[in-house]
This record gives C-alpha cells, structure tokens and sequence, in this order.
C-alpha cells in the first residue's frame, strides 16, 4: 500500500489537474493515485498515516457540494462521514485553490474549514505558506499570518502553480519522510 493519500474535491477540474500533477511526481509506492472525495469514505482516510487534501472554494467561501451548486458530491458531503475518524498520529498537508480577485472575502475558505475539521480531530498539519504575493482582504484559510497550506489562484496567477507546487512539496517531503 501506498504511504500517503491524496484527497481532492472541487467541480471545475482544476483542483483534480492540481493533484494529478502532484501524484506525477510520485511513485505508487510512494503515494496513491489521485482520489475524489466523492468516491470515498471514513476508511478510505482510516489506512493512511499521511495525507494530502486539496479543495477548491465555491462561491463566497463555501466547500464544493450540492448546496454550492456542485455537480456531484463532495467535501460538503464527505466531512460529516468523517466526524467519528481520528486523525491523532496523522500528519495532514492541505492545498487550496480560490479566486482572490473574484472573492477576495472569501479568499480559499474551504481550505481553512478543512484544517480545522482535521485539527478538531488530532491531524497535525504541515506545509503552511506565506500570504506573500497574494492580494485578497479575508480568509479562513489563513493562521498565524500564513495560508494553512498551499494556495493556487488558477484564475489569476496560473503562470505561478508549477513553481509553487514545486516548493510547496520540498517543504512537506521531510514531514513525510520524503526527499523531492
């Protein structure tokens, strides 16, 4: 079995093109392909010590799902499945993707509902990123002054991803035993 899980859930595609780009960089030893939340559940994130969770943000900050308009199900969906998981002893890095012009109060929401469900349940969570060269006025998703994790903005610094991705993952490759 593959040593860490990744986890995705958006509606346009993009945050399933970000985590297949990641996984690519990965061996399947090493990490699982590419899941959707919506085809998973409570033991699907049960068998992993490692975990990487990506989200779009829908609207004014709400998580991917029915009521935000989603085709399918999703994160909105999955986390009251999860609510008896444990995350104690897992270690959780979290990429988000928003429009910070379009939404700029509501700037990766998603992402912070994520980190904190996750920490409510024991996760420890890496991989937190600098605000800097992001131009939005509030968001959920930031802690401490930093993003909770990786945040992509495909709508307005697509040119970005591959760079930020790239050193998102040098970061979190020694919290997970890893070398990139």
């Amino acid at each position: 079995m593959a040593k860490i899980g990744l986890f995705f859930g958006g509606n346009t595609g993009k945050t399933r093109k970000v985590a297949k780009a990641i996984k690519k960089r990965f061996d399947d030893e090493t990490m699982a392909d590419a899941v959707n939340v919506s085809k998973v559940g409570a033991d699907d994130f049960a068998q992993y010590q490692f975990l990487l969770l990506g989200t779009s943000t829908q609207g004014e900050g709400l998580l991917p799902g029915l009521s935000a308009d989603c085709e399918t199900e999703s994160w909105e969906e999955l986390l009251p499945k999860l609510e008896g998981v444990d995350f104690t002893g897992k270690t959780v890095a979290l990429f988000g993707l928003g429009d910070q012009v379009g939404y700029p109060d509501n700037f990766l929401d998603a992402m912070g509902i994520i980190y904190q469900f996750v920490v409510e349940r024991g996760a420890k969570v890496v991989g937190s990123w600098s605000t800097d060269g992001y131009e939005f006025d509030s968001s959920e998703a930031v802690v401490d002054g930093k993003f909770v994790g990786l945040a992509l903005d495909l709508d307005n610094q697509s040119n970005l991803t591959d760079e930020r991705v790239e050193a998102w993952l040098k970061q979190i490759a020694p919290e997970f035993g890893l070398s990139v």
